[in-house]
């Protein structure tokens, strides 16, 4: 029974620790050397979920699994990784980022695609939520990432 007993009740503890989360924001800028204008956060979550919602989410998510896939590639980026694998990490969030821009018909200021990665977290004992930007990348031709 001790055996079979922690496959039937889930454990909620997967991870030695909780860190900071990283969040996806992009600008698109008219050139490449030319100013930028506001950041905006990618993919922002849903702040309320009706119950439907979460049902249906519980079977059929994709657009979740793109979320973590994301959330995936910016570790990666971050972490010591040799060139070749930070070059696929950056070059895979620049045009996932630039195809659902594209998908959703937004047009922000330009044709130069750049983001930046931004680590948030909660100090114990707040409910404050701080942000630190660990990444910028250079500007990218959004027509050569779609």
């Amino acid at each position: 029974m001790r055996l079979l007993l922690p496959a039937v009740v889930p454990s909620w503890r997967f991870f030695d620790a909780v860190t900071a989360s990283p969040r996806i924001d992009y600008v698109l800028a008219a050139s490449p050397g030319g100013a930028s204008g506001d950041w905006h956060e990618f993919d922002p979550r849903v702040p309320v979920l009706s119950a439907r919602m979460m049902l249906r989410r519980l079977v059929w998510n994709p657009a979740w699994n793109e979320a973590l896939y994301l959330v995936s590639l910016a570790e990666r980026l971050m972490s010591n990784a040799d060139p070749a694998t930070l070059a696929h990490s950056e070059r895979e969030m620049l045009r996932r980022v630039a195809h659902q821009l594209h998908r959703k018909g937004y047009d922000r200021g330009g044709d130069w695609l750049r983001i930046r990665l931004r680590f948030v977290h909660r100090p114990p004992g707040t409910d404050e939520v701080l942000g630190e930007v660990v990444y910028v990348s250079d500007h990218h031709r959004l027509s050569t990432l779609l």
